[in-house]
């Protein structure tokens, strides 16, 4: 009998531990970090983007800037985690997807009082790729149309000013 009831006990005690949630840390938009600033300012955040423009090195720490679709962020980071990025984002490349996990600064004391994201660590969320941008079919034969008319124009202003002087 003793057996059954540690048994229950344990079985339990065991269901309940199972039971008990644990959140991860969400990732916060650069929206909430920019409405919630003050709230925020000094705190370990999670946040997502595309890396959009080049990094711009300074000595040993680089500058990054991530768009989440709606704003941009500062991220200051050491260089040993530019080796994760094989394109950033411009007319021609999607940048890379990275996941930064830093602290955030509502005015750093450090760079200006600007609104930045030290990191603390990077992840590759998905790799950028190249963008290819067709040419719309009518745009070449529009082009070649309007520069035929200007062509037309600029002889018909320059026959008509040859007359004049005449």
């Amino acid at each position: 009998m003793r057996k059954i009831v540690y048994s229950l006990w344990f079985i339990a005690y065991g269901i309940f531990l199972l039971s008990v949630v644990c959140y991860a840390q969400t990732t916060v938009s650069s929206t909430e970090l920019i409405e919630r600033a003050k709230e925020l300012d000094g705190q370990e955040v999670l946040y997502e983007g595309e890396l959009i423009g080049e990094a711009m090195t300074r000595g040993e720490y680089s500058w990054l800037n991530l768009n989440d679709g709606q704003n941009a962020i500062g991220v200051w980071t050491g260089n040993n985690f530019l080796n994760l990025i094989s394109f950033a984002g411009d007319y021609t490349h999607k940048g890379d997807w990275l996941q930064v996990r830093g602290v955030f600064n509502r005015a750093c004391q450090v760079h200006g009082s600007d609104l930045d994201i030290h990191a603390q660590s990077i992840n590759l969320i998905r790799r950028g790729r190249i963008v290819r941008h067709q040419v719309v079919p009518f745009k070449p034969r529009q082009a070649i149309i309007l520069s035929g008319v200007f062509l037309c124009l600029l002889i018909g202003r320059l026959l008509s000013r040859k007359l004049k002087k005449k």
